[in-house]
């Protein structure tokens, strides 16, 4: 069976429509009908039930669905191995949203390149939503999210138990709603916050980017909600004040990767991923601190030839995406 026709399955089966797979595969409308005719008429059933709301799985589209979700997992797997460059024992992909790039991931980057250093690594930014779809289709080994909605068929590790604290430059602890900035954190926050604070939900500054939105407001002043980690070394400075009495939200960071994978690398980066969590999730440690002291301690106490071979530049092999 052609991968493709189970990519045009499955992406008719994420959109809930012909045209709306067509449009994200870049396709005609036409070529994504033929694609699944020629899919059915190799499995003897029909997958969809097409109607104007769109498409929805028969009862053999949804058997199909997990042997379809198998198949290009198996086969983008595979894809990265056999590219793997030379001297690389495995790969792996992993991805994040921008906003958790710094220091989190940036930091299991750090421990990969001192702990497994025959391991080749592809490093992605891109949206929620695509990190998901991507790690569900099997390109993208692992993604690193906010509070992701649950599928049956992805692994959801609970990382960072983080919070969303209400915070402000003004010293006691004042909010001036000419200065309040709206950091979009997400749907959830959005409904928490308009139930909270209804007259700032309409804010005179908009931002969707935490760590742009921290930049703007200690530069030139306001208030707004921001992860505690961020906000915790602006605190504890004097730069910023809690907001009395202002609500907190949740705002928890989840590792998604698919049910079933059990791996070595898989594991390792697993481990990583813990360990450099653990030093993020607890109010008052400095930032990108957990994998920089990690490896440099390991490097310290274990001058093996692995870590010698590791000093001469024989390191992970990182590629860096940003899309």
């Amino acid at each position: 069976m052609d991968v493709n026709l189970a990519k045009t399955f499955l992406e008719v089966v994420a959109s809930g429509s012909f045209i709306a797979a067509a449009d994200r595969l870049h396709l005609t409308q036409a070529a994504v009908s033929a694609r699944i005719r020629t899919l059915e008429s190799q499995l003897k059933r029909p997958l969809f039930v097409r109607n104007k709301a769109g498409a929805r799985l028969t009862s053999a589209g949804e058997r199909f669905a997990r042997y379809a979700t198998t198949m290009v997992q198996l086969w983008e797997g595979a894809c990265r191995q056999v590219a793997l460059p030379v001297g690389r024992a495995s790969g792996f992909s992993i991805g994040g949203e921008f906003s958790l790039w710094y220091p989190l991931l940036a930091d299991l980057l750090i421990w990969m390149h001192a702990e497994s250093y025959e391991t080749a690594i592809t490093a992605d930014v891109d949206a929620p939503a695509r990190l998901l779809e991507r790690v569900q289709e099997g390109s993208l080994d692992l993604a690193v999210l906010h509070n992701p909605p649950q599928r049956s068929d992805l692994v959801c590790e609970l990382l960072i138990e983080e919070k969303l604290i209400q915070v402000t430059t003004d010293p006691k602890g004042r909010i001036d709603p000419n200065e309040y900035v709206f950091v979009d954190w997400g749907p959830e926050f959005a409904v928490n916050h308009q139930a909270a604070f209804p007259k700032l939900s309409i804010a005179p500054l908009s931002i969707s980017l935490g760590p742009l939105a921290l930049t703007f407001i200690l530069s030139v002043g306001g208030a707004g909600y921001f992860r505690i980690g961020g906000a915790q070394p602006f605190l504890a400075d004097g730069r910023l004040h809690r907001v009395s009495r202002a609500p907190e939200f949740s705002y928890s960071t989840y590792a998604i990767y698919a049910t079933g994978r059990e791996d070595d690398v898989m594991q390792r980066v697993l481990k990583g991923l813990r360990l450099v969590a653990s030093g993020h999730e607890r109010a008052g440690i400095p930032p990108a601190i957990g994998a920089r002291a990690l490896s440099r301690n390991l490097s310290q106490r274990s001058p093996s030839k692995k870590r010698r071979k590791s000093a001469r530049g024989t390191g992970s092999a990182i590629v860096a995406q940003n899309d």
